[in-house]
């Protein structure tokens, strides 16, 4: 169909022709293959509309660079690029192009230049600090990983006496309660016999000759019902082996891995004694607690296998013991020490003494011998009786003092006590330490503890020790 706007002029246009349309690629789809802005279809639909043609109108008629403009603006197809009429050229502000304040570098320059010097510090502060650790030659005198219990490095304590801090077991020679299984140490609590308990009985260990100490309550204990006495023979039985007779260290590294025992009022430890009493009985001559623990789950007041802790025992007596001022704990992350395998460690020098887990980075406690212990302790001129207190640790001119002797290694694990590792009315505590019928009183409770005991024994894999032997332990 042929309009009749194909062959007009709009008004005010003296050679407006429109462009051609492009053959149609698909003929069977009208009006496809035509130009939007084609004259001939704007005045068929703005003829439908009012019946009129704008463009024939010189009022309303498009510019003629509206349809025709410039080539330069046109690509290829003859398609107009778009162009701004409202910004000119020269009216954008390019303030970057202007010339700057010559301070402005140094915006820049100072923090780099403070940057590097942080860096200089950082590191001159990092090589100092290595510079001056000391590296100490180790000789490694004991590395046990139980095929068989060595007799040669481990002595079987055997007492009931409760070792000074009252504790209720009876450590026993016996496989029993030290026994090596599968390549590991078990040290396993276990009820003592329930006639020594329920009946008169005597317990002698001179009798036959197998009691390892020489006190006289070490080795003998009995239970007298006939007169109504509370007393009792101890109500379980343990083990504890040390390496008195031995490997011993002065200065040295210690690393014991095990896994902690599970139970309510089980004690386990590793810790270290002075082979001989130098400078007097204890804690004169001092005490290496590396790992100590309680059996009761996370829920006990104090913390149970959750939680272990390292300390030193030093002091002029019992009522002067300075362990306070050296004692940290360390808690498990999201679990216990009885889930799994751990190594307790010790490093100790004539400078410093620390105890760690797994890692020599993860200390639990840490001394620094930088001055005399007795002055550290600050401990009173004489005791509650009046008796004057001597400092026998700083005659000797080392700040070590009395961690300066031979020690030898313990494995042991407790049950009970009444020196306050557990507290008195601390969740559900069945005794009182004061009280003459402790022993009796625990036995007494022992349908609420022992279901707990699911796994009393604390199982070693492995035992290393090595001596400093760099000729600084001769200091």
């Amino acid at each position: 169909m042929d309009h009749e706007f194909s062959g007009r002029h709009p008004a005010g246009s003296s050679s407006f022709q429109p462009p051609s349309a492009p053959p149609s690629i698909r003929p069977s789809t009208p009006g496809t293959d035509r130009n939007p802005f084609e004259p001939e279809r704007v005045e068929s639909q703005a003829s439908q509309r009012n019946g009129t043609n704008p463009f024939t109108s010189p009022f309303i008629s498009r510019p003629p660079s509206s349809f025709g403009g410039s080539s330069a603006f046109r690509g290829e197809t003859g398609q107009r690029y778009f162009h701004s009429r409202r910004v000119k050229k020269g009216e954008v502000e390019k303030p970057w192009l202007e010339k700057k304040d010559p301070k402005e570098k140094w915006v820049t320059i100072l923090p780099i230049v403070g940057i590097l010097i942080g860096l200089a510090i950082s590191g001159f502060l990092v090589y100092d600090g290595l510079s001056s650790v000391v590296k100490h030659k180790y000789c490694m005198v004991l590395e046990d990983t139980f095929s068989t219990f060595d007799t040669k490095t481990w002595t079987k304590e055997v007492q009931v006496g409760g070792f000074g801090n009252g504790e209720f077991e009876q450590t026993t020679d016996s496989d029993e309660n030290v026994y090596v299984k599968d390549g590991h140490l078990f040290i396993e609590p276990t009820l003592q016999d329930s006639k020594l308990i329920t009946e008169n009985s005597l317990i002698d260990l001179l009798k036959d000759g197998s009691c390892t100490s020489k006190q006289f309550s070490d080795c003998v204990a009995a239970t007298n019902i006939t007169t109504g006495n509370s007393t009792i023979v101890p109500p379980t039985k343990s083990g504890r082996i040390t390496t008195i007779n031995g490997p011993t260290i002065k200065y040295g590294r210690v690393e014991v891995t095990a896994k902690l025992p599970v139970g309510d009022w089980i004690w386990p430890a590793i810790w270290m004694m002075p082979v001989k009493d130098i400078y007097g009985p204890w804690p004169l001559s001092g005490e290496i607690d590396i790992m100590e623990s309680r059996g009761n789950n996370y829920t006990y007041a104090q913390g149970g296998n959750n939680i272990v802790s390292s300390a030193l025992h030093w002091g002029p007596n019992t009522a002067n013991d300075a362990w306070w001022r050296t004692n940290v704990k360390r808690e498990a992350l999201h679990t216990s020490y009885a889930s799994s395998f751990n190594t307790y460690g010790l490093e100790w020098s004539e400078k410093y003494l620390f105890t760690y887990v797994n890692s020599r980075l993860l200390q639990v406690l840490y001394t620094n011998f930088n001055q005399p212990l007795w002055q550290r302790g600050q401990f009173p001129a004489a005791d509650s009786n009046g008796t004057r207190l001597e400092d026998v640790w700083s005659q000797t001119g080392r700040d070590s003092t009395p961690f300066d002797q031979p020690f030898y290694l313990i494995l042991n694990v407790a049950v009970g006590g009444t020196n306050g590792w557990f507290e008195d009315s601390k969740s559900g505590k069945p005794w009182l330490d004061t009280s003459p019928s402790a022993k009796k009183d625990f036995w007494n409770a022992q349908d609420q503890w022992l279901p707990t005991w699911t796994q009393p024994a604390m199982e070693v894999s492995k035992v290393m020790m090595w001596q400093q032997c760099d000729g600084n332990e001769d200091l």
